[in-house]
């Protein structure tokens, strides 16, 4: 590990366990194996971004979102990439919060961990009124309020029980994803191939330029625009990062995972939404609805559709949790540092921050409560997006850091990006026109209302950076925890 100062310490109670080879610095088990790991950076980004959001933003965008998807697989490449390079310069639970603080010092780790915060605070609700939604469709009496409150209290219960329970219940749910993903790719290319009738159509390449513009029939601009919603998709690939301080064998298995995860989620994504758009006309799919129910649907294969719809459900699930993970370790890391409340640096006798993950769930508790309040009207699309400006200040801040990194101590890491700070550099100014993109977002509901989604998200910014600066007067000269460096 490189002599370096960096900000994230480790609460007292860890102090002595670092004699411990089975622990990490921070006092966390190194409990995570290879095969979790994998799945874990796979599966963190395949949630309901592509089996729930896929549908609507075909609908808006025409089968041109296949380029939206390619564009921001590039990016999550580069984004990997630079993740890469600081995890194998120093392996930490605080990931892209401790380099930042490295790098930029307390308010960079201030920044980071709060954005983040936002980021899965969001993203958490958002699907597991997802869960509540989709469950519906097998229990329609069922309150979509309890619904995800039954799927909080689970994610909760798998978090706290160790890190071991965690892996493995994200293994198996990403299997159940990727293998979904796999068999509709398989099948779907045969039946492009086979030219098979789907509904009152055939499915064939012809179907990509069908409609009026061909693949752009809502415009080229239109590809653009929903950039920060598939963005948004993409999050949760940087989870790597958190997990290499609970990693068995973080040296082998980093390497593995950021150059093998970013090519097949990629493949996924866009393997996908272009074997959709040529199944179908993509005027055929809807939003709130999974696209591949809404195919099945088209093949009279109802029971598939049922089936798809439980993926969804596990996909959220497994999206959730990974949530629950990665900010469980982050708001210790903050709250050593002296961002967050002391008390959510206690960890339990299995090494687990639980302080941490009942605080977060909390904040989920009170998102599902306030969907009652809101009539669950836009608040879906709102937490969403509100959740994309997270992701891009988090992405923002690790193509940041591999800069500085650089700069401060040039090419010191066993895994350089490749193009050195260029290709940081070409990531952070993508972030930045995707912002700016963001306010011409809109959705149209299926009354033929239309809401500006994109500035309403864009009003939320101020009031983040409000909060975010009247947090920072009061922690700013707080001292970190502990004197014990990772």
């Amino acid at each position: 590990m490189p002599q370096s100062t960096p900000t994230e310490l480790v609460s007292p109670t860890a102090q002595s366990a670092v004699v411990d080879s089975t622990l990490s610095a921070e006092g966390y088990k190194k409990s995570l194996s290879g095969r979790q790991v994998t799945m874990i950076a796979m599966g963190g980004a395949i949630g309901v971004g592509l089996f729930m959001g896929a549908g609507g933003r075909l609908a808006s965008t025409g089968p041109a979102l296949i380029f939206s998807y390619a564009i921001a697989g590039v990016i999550a490449y580069l984004l990997m990439r630079a993740l890469g390079e600081l995890i194998m310069y120093r392996q930490t639970s605080g990931s892209f919060v401790s380099y930042a603080g490295e790098m930029f010092g307390k308010k960079g780790a201030y920044l980071s961990g709060w954005m983040y915060f936002i980021n899965w605070a969001m993203t958490g609700i958002a699907e597991l009124i997802a869960i509540g939604l989709y469950f519906q469709f097998f229990f329609p009496n069922v309150p979509v309020e309890l619904s995800a409150i039954a799927a909080l209290l689970l994610l909760v219960g798998v978090n706290l029980m160790s890190v071991k329970a965690f892996g493995e219940f994200e293994f198996w749910a990403s299997c159940l994803k990727v293998g979904a993903i796999v068999i509709f790719l398989a099948v779907g290319t045969f039946m492009v191939v086979t030219n098979a009738q789907v509904g009152d159509g055939n499915a064939s390449v012809n179907n990509l330029f069908a409609a009026e513009g061909g693949m752009f029939p809502k415009g080229a601009l239109v590809m653009i625009l929903v950039l920060n919603a598939v963005i948004f998709a993409y999050n949760g690939i940087e989870l790597v990062g958190i997990t290499a301080g609970e990693m068995q064998d973080p040296a082998r298995e980093v390497p593995k995972a950021i150059r093998a995860v970013v090519f097949r989620i990629v493949v996924f994504y866009v393997g996908s939404v272009t074997l959709l758009a040529m199944l179908l006309p993509s005027d055929q799919y809807v939003a709130g609805t999974s696209p591949f129910v809404t195919v099945f649907g088209q093949m009279g294969l109802g029971w598939m559709g049922d089936v798809m719809n439980m993926i969804v459900i596990t996909a959220a699930l497994s999206s959730c949790n990974s949530g629950l993970y990665s900010i469980g370790r982050i708001f210790r890391t903050m709250a050593n540092n002296g961002h967050a409340p002391e008390w959510l640096t206690r960890m339990s006798k299995s090494h687990v921050p639980y302080a941490a993950i009942l605080a977060i769930g909390a904040v989920y508790l009170v998102g599902i409560l306030l969907n009652i309040w809101l009539g669950g009207s836009y608040a879906f699309d709102l937490a969403l997006n509100s959740a994309s400006i997270g992701v891009i200040f988090t992405w923002g801040a690790i193509f940041a850091s591999q800069i500085a990194l650089r700069h401060k101590k040039g090419k010191v890491s066993s895994l350089p990006a490749p193009g050195g700070t260029w290709s940081s550099w070409a990531g952070l100014i993508a972030l930045l026109a995707i912002t700016v993109l963001i306010g011409f977002d809109t959705m149209t509901s299926k009354t033929g209302e239309v809401f500006h989604l994109g500035l309403w998200t864009l009003a939320t910014i101020p009031f983040f950076a409000l909060v975010l600066w009247l947090g920072w007067q009061k922690v700013k000269n707080n001292e970190p925890k502990s004197e014990l460096f990772c």
